[in-house]
Formats: C-alpha cells, sequence, structure tokens
C-alpha cells in the first residue's frame, strides 16, 4: 500500500543506469536472499518471517535476511538502492509504486513464471502490469465495502442497500428518523469513498490509448454521474454533515466509534479496530458491498501490495521460489489471520467469501468481484499527492464549483501529471 508520494519518475529514470547488471545484492553471493517487507502491516511479522524463513531454506539450503522498512522512507529507499545497486532479491511492493519501478527497469518481468493472471483478485493483477507485463505478483489487499448499524436498521425497518436509491432511502429514512446520527457522511477528503460512484456508473479516472497519452474520464457523462449521486447525497438529500467536507477516513472510522454514524465506507481492515474502541457495538454493526446503481456491485479500490523481483538479482528463480513460499496457501492463509487482510488469489479468497461472518463475508465478496485499482502510471501517485481527486470534491461540496466544473479541471489536472515524461 504505497503511501507517499513518489519521486517524478524522470529522476528515478535517469539514476538506474546499473540497474540492468548490478541490482541484488544477497543470494548472488553465496549469502542469503535478501527481502524487504513493509513494517506495520503484522503486528507478528517477526515470528511469521522467522517460519517463511525456515520453509524456504529447508526446501532450497539458501538462508534468508528479511529487514523490516518503514512505509513513510520506503519510496525513497527503493529508489536509492536501486540507482546504487544495492535493491533487494525480493520485495514488497505498494501497488502504485509497481508501475514506476517496473518502468524504469527495476523489477523482473514474472508473466510466465505467473502464467493466468485471471487467478487473482482482478483489481490487484491490473494495477501490477505494465504494457501487458505482470511486474507485481498480487500479495494481499483490503477493500472498502459499506459498514452499517445494524441496531439501526432493525429499528428503522431498513434491508441493506443493493442499489444506488436504496442506499439513498436508507439514507433519507435514518436522516428523518434519527436526528442524533449522520446517516451517511459524505467525506470530502476521502479519495477511496468516491471512486465507487465513478467506477460504478461506468466511468474512469483515466485510459491510456494505444500511442501511450493517458486521457482521463472523470469529466464524461458517465463519472459525472456519479459523483453527482455522491455529492447530492449531501447536497440535495442533507444526509451528510456541513464537517464531512474535510473528513478523512480516519475521520469516519473516528465518527462511526463514538456512534454518530449510521452508514459510512469502511475498509475491510477497520472492524476489528472499531469494535477493540467500541465494544458495546458487537453484535450491532455488519457490512454489505458497495452496491452498483442498478444492482451488482460498484467496483471500490484494492489497497495492498505486491511481490517482486528485483532486476539483476542473480537468481531469479530462486527469488521467485521464495515469492511461491510466501503465497502458499497455508502461509496466505496464516498472513490474513494475522493482519485482517485478504489473499491476492481468487482461490485462496473463496473460504472468505463464503464465511457467515458478517463483517468478513461481504468484503471479500467486494474483493473477489469488484475490486479495481487506479490508472496503473508511474505517474500516479503524484495525482494523489497532489489530492486532485480530493479538491474536485471538496469544491462541489463547498458550492465553489459545479460538477461540470469541477470534473473538467480535475481531468486536465490528471492528464498533465500522467502524460509528464511519458
Amino acid at each position: 500500500m504505497a503511501r507517499t508520494q513518489p519521486l517524478p519518475v524522470a529522476a528515478l529514470v535517469a539514476t538506474l543506469t546499473l540497474v540492468a547488471t548490478s541490482c541484488g545484492s544477497g543470494a548472488g553471493e553465496g549469502d542469503a536472499l535478501e527481502v524487504w517487507i513493509m513494517e506495520g502491516t503484522n503486528p507478528d511479522a517477526t515470528a511469521y518471517f522467522d517460519d517463511i524463513g525456515e520453509q524456504f531454506t529447508q526446501e532450497t539450503g539458501v538462508d534468508v535476511n528479511v529487514e523490516f522498512v518503514p512505509w513513510a522512507d520506503a519510496h525513497e529507499r527503493f529508489v536509492t538502492a536501486m540507482a546504487g545497486g544495492t535493491a533487494p532479491d525480493v520485495a514488497e511492493v505498494g501497488t502504485t509504486w509497481t508501475p514506476e519501478f517496473a518502468d524504469a527497469g527495476g523489477l523482473v518481468d514474472l508473466t510466465e513464471r505467473v502464467g493466468d493472471t485471471e487467478a487473482y483478485a482482478a483489481g490487484l493483477a491490473e494495477a501490477g502490469t505494465v504494457d501487458g507485463a505482470l511486474y507485481g505478483l498480487p500479495w494481499y489487499a483490503g477493500v472498502r465495502s459499506i459498514l452499517y448499524r445494524t441496531d439501526v436498521f432493525e429499528e428503522l425497518g431498513l434491508e441493506p442497500p443493493t442499489t444506488w436509491e436504496e442506499l439513498r432511502d436508507a439514507a433519507v429514512t435514518i436522516s428523518e428518523e434519527r436526528d442524533d446520527l449522520i446517516a451517511f457522511p459524505v467525506a470530502g477528503d476521502a479519495e477511496y469513498s468516491v471512486l465507487p460512484f465513478v467506477w460504478g456508473a461506468g466511468g474512469e479516472i483515466a485510459e491510456q490509448g494505444a500511442d501511450g497519452t493517458w486521457t482521463s474520464g472523470l469529466d464524461s457523462a458517465e463519472a459525472r454521474e456519479g459523483i453527482s449521486f455522491y455529492t447530492d447525497l449531501a447536497l440535495e438529500d442533507d444526509v451528510s454533515s456541513t464537517g464531512a467536507t474535510t473528513w478523512k477516513e480516519t475521520n469516519l472510522q473516528e465518527e462511526f466509534i463514538a456512534g454518530n454514524v449510521a452508514m459510512t465506507i469502511a475498509g475491510s481492515w477497520t472492524p476489528k479496530a472499531i469494535l477493540e474502541e467500541a465494544p458495546d457495538l458487537e453484535g450491532n454493526i455488519a457490512a454489505v458491498p458497495i452496491p452498483g446503481p442498478d444492482g451488482g456491485y460498484s467496483p471500490s479500490f484494492l489497497g495492498g501490495s505486491h511481490l517482486a523481483v528485483f532486476t539483476g538479482t542473480p537468481d531469479e528463480d530462486l527469488a521467485w521460489s521464495y515469492l511461491e513460499t510466501l503465497t502458499s496457501t497455508e502461509n496466505a492463509a496464516r498472513w490474513s489471520e494475522e493482519t485482517t487482510y485478504f489473499p491476492g488469489r481468487q482461490e485462496q479468497i473463496q473460504p472468505y467469501t463464503e464465511s457467515d461472518d458478517p463483517l468478513v463475508q461481504p468484503f471479500a465478496v467486494q474483493m473477489s468481484e469488484a475490486g479495481k485499482g487506479v490508472p496503473a502510471s508511474q505517474n500516479y501517485g503524484r495525482v494523489q499527492g497532489e489530492m486532485v481527486v480530493q479538491t474536485m470534491v471538496q469544491a462541489i461540496l463547498n458550492e465553489r464549483a459545479s460538477v461540470d466544473d469541477a470534473t473538467t479541471t480535475a481531468a486536465e489536472d490528471i492528464e498533465s501529471i500522467l502524460n509528464e515524461d511519458t
């Protein structure tokens, strides 16, 4: 899960003159396979990777050195390591970084080794694919769906929404009957809360043409329909609050924990944290996939990680063998249990989609059937860093711009960023 704005890709490319021959420093020297893993996803990561290392050593006779890297420092460390020929053999890579590193020549093409990419969650596989080749093996992801108060729904005789109109009707009913609750906060500073409505209506953030040029679809009729539905929940239906215009995802979670919110878009990793903070909500919350306009599901962003092999590792087969060990069914299930994130392979997600847990099954269905990634561009991190989508939503919510004007500006900004140095 890439969390920091990447350096300009032109600067990255300029520094990678030695990548092809000098990247990867561990196993090829007869020492150990060098692995970087991002810090914080698994609270018991040391024990987990010690066990993975023992399995791998038993299978191959090669030791493993695992280094845990803070997310905040990781992007710069990768760039510096690739430029200096000290990159690891294998690493966890945030999904928005994979296209950047692949485009710069820093990652090994895994397409032939992976085989059928349809065996993986589509959004994760798409995010790891550049020019038809897969550079990021889908490892794990979390996804956003709708979290709601079952006690409130039962009190008002409501059913979980299965269409946009049902979502609106439920929110309006809650708003009218429970003035102590925010029915459905429309968060202005939460990029991934608006995207399901863009995608659900058939819009796209941006698509790349055959000539390599990116064209944004945020100003399309479809995207505008979805954005209008989302923002009208606040502006026309009055089911949100003025304060939510500046809310981030963390604010949504805090307000839900405080008992101030009836429905909200939330990540699959949040119920556990919510119940730890508010144990009185135990048994009174459930999730439902984000509905499509007329049924089905609206796609939701998959936030997770890839596993990558770095160019120049002395033994690509050995590095791939480690990825196979790490993503085996048994190890993937243990990782999911310890982190609350779902595995990247469809067959490994299936037990969760068949679960009877109302805080697990809907999220798993969302990921398996309606997960999606942001544009696989090496420059998309800049779109996020400059908060293009959030600025668009807040301009509409603050009534500083119409949907047409705000989306036109956002589309122009996205195209300018994505087409720079491409």
